[in-house]
């Protein structure tokens, strides 16, 4: 088995673990605050710190960070290696600690400008904002986090920043288990959950970093020609990571003048669908990137474009099943992962509706994250912000034309328009990618992923045909117990997977479709 494939192997488990924790975080959320007015504030709260942290630390500047760490890996020595990531370390952390120190005094504003909805709600402003305060530092702690990972990913030590993310789950479960009856307001102490798994996550890194020899020494470097090669790519790749934040928070910002528990709804469908989105597609992609930078430097062209084809291949190899599992059992796994206290069969059913959205738009979401890196690991941030502001200002346009027909047609619910649109825009901005990668000579033809894609497609239609015969005929999966609940749905998921690989084995797929 290739390194390519046993670093995502790897990366896959540990973030696997991540979100299983995830789930059972979720779940105990979900018992004790369901889809209230005190769970929409915190997860307002939360998604604020938690957009910057995609943007900055696993997004513009992971993205610029990496392929320029390991362009002076290559070429530069030992020691002017480690002063680029000393200079980065104390420019990216002053920078960080002024940003928080601001989210901190400007909460108020900032719940005013992303979940305006809420201002004539003066109790749930005020929680929010309070929350808000106590969870902003995470973006501080979160990306010095990200530039640990980066570091260790570079020098191919994927296994630790791929199990950090676990310790986020620790906490927040733990904090809502023991801290919350201890205090008035049950719910902040998610919030303060959330700030102590950032200063978990940033220590448990230091040792490892240690060890290689690779501990940064933080010193100011705005000056310093690797920092500003970093900045002058984080800038267009910040407006390229932040497309689907701001896609998000705008999400966020029209469920919060819908009914209580829109802005609920959507974050468990959208929890559901970032469980396949991180075991694979970020797994992939974050093994990906470093690889095909490598590539670009060292081993040329052809190396380049064989790592580029196999990562697609393999996407849409686990994300089209994916993404029928999803649509047709929504229902049943929402219901049996959170209807329990008081999540009820409604809540269910209305988040069952925005992810059988998402879920339409998996492989796309996949997809965007392999085609990204394509230009990523050449230093190239321009092509996808170009093709990312495109697709935002269509999702943005999608958003209220849908909402606004849903709202005046009563059809389904108005905050299934938003998934809707996430899922549209999705496909635009991955196709838009695709494109220019051929244009540029970077992706075979289509006969190179048609052929892959139809025998795909048939085994998931055999699938599909399965799971409809094999679905219990019932209207509540809520009235039966969890463990009868679960055992149905494995019932069903097991066989279908195995139908899957069965047919796929018989149409030819052999181990080198997987394997770089």
């Amino acid at each position: 088995m290739s390194a390519l494939i046993k670093s995502t192997v790897s990366v896959g488990s540990m973030t696997l673990l991540s979100r299983l924790l995830g789930l059972a975080r979720d779940i105990v959320i979900a018992r004790f605050f369901s889809a209230s007015d005190a769970a929409d504030a915190f997860f307002v709260a939360f998604k604020i710190p938690n957009f910057l942290r995609r943007l900055f630390a696993e997004g513009a500047f992971s993205l610029a960070f990496v392929p320029v760490l390991t362009e002076y890996r290559n070429n530069f020595s030992v020691a002017r290696t480690r002063d680029l990531i000393d200079r980065v370390a104390g420019t990216l952390g002053f920078i960080l600690l002024l940003l928080s120190l601001f989210g901190v005094v400007a909460s108020p504003l900032l719940i005013g400008v992303f979940a305006a909805g809420f201002l004539d709600q003066p109790a749930k402003f005020d929680l929010t904002a309070d929350m808000l305060r106590i969870t902003f530092p995470y973006i501080l702690l979160i990306s010095m986090t990200a530039m640990a990972a980066g570091i260790l990913n570079t020098w191919k030590h994927f296994l630790v920043p791929a199990f950090t993310p676990v310790l986020l789950n620790l906490s927040l479960i733990g904090c809502a288990l023991y801290l919350s009856p201890r205090l008035d307001l049950p719910v902040t102490a998610l919030a303060w959950g959330v700030l102590i798994a950032g200063i978990a996550q940033l220590l448990f890194q230091l040792p490892f970093l240690y060890r290689e020899g690779l501990l940064p020494r933080p010193r100011w470097g705005w000056r310093h020609e690797g920092v500003q090669k970093i900045v002058r790519l984080m800038i267009p790749a910040l407006f390229g990571s932040s497309v689907a934040q701001i896609n998000l928070l705008f999400d966020t910002f029209i469920a919060s003048f819908l009914v209580t528990g829109s802005v609920s709804w959507l974050y468990y469908s959208d929890r559901l669908l970032e469980f396949p989105l991180g075991v694979f597609g970020i797994a992939l992609a974050t093994v990906v990137l470093p690889n095909l930078s490598e590539a670009h430097y060292k081993k040329g062209a052809t190396h380049f474009n064989d790592t580029l084809r196999w990562a697609i291949q393999l996407s849409l190899l686990i994300a089209v099943p994916a993404t029928f599992g999803l649509f047709l059992l929504a229902q049943p796994i929402l219901s049996t992962l959170f209807e329990y206290g008081a999540f009820r069969a409604n809540d269910s059913m209305m988040a069952a509706y925005s992810l059988m959205a998402y879920s339409l738009g998996l492989p796309a979401f996949v997809l965007i994250k392999i085609l990204a890196n394509g230009f990523y690991a050449r230093q190239d941030t321009k092509t996808p912000v170009r093709i990312g502001i495109q697709a935002m200002v269509l999702n943005m346009l999608l958003n209220v034309v849908l909402v606004v027909w849903m709202v005046q047609t009563d059809f389904l619910a108005p905050h299934v328009g938003l998934a809707l649109a996430t899922t549209a825009s999705a496909y635009f901005n991955a196709f838009r990618l695709a494109r220019e990668l051929r244009r540029d000579k970077f992706l075979g033809t289509l006969e190179t992923f048609s052929r892959p894609l139809l025998k795909i497609l048939f085994a998931c239609l055999v699938m599909t045909a399965l799971i409809h015969f094999m679905l219990p005929v019932t209207d509540n999966w809520g009235e039966w117990r969890w463990h009868q609940r679960l055992t149905e749905l494995a019932r069903v998921i097991l066989p279908a997977i195995l139908c899957y690989g069965i047919l796929l084995w018989i149409m030819g797929f052999r181990r080198q479709h997987i394997v770089a």
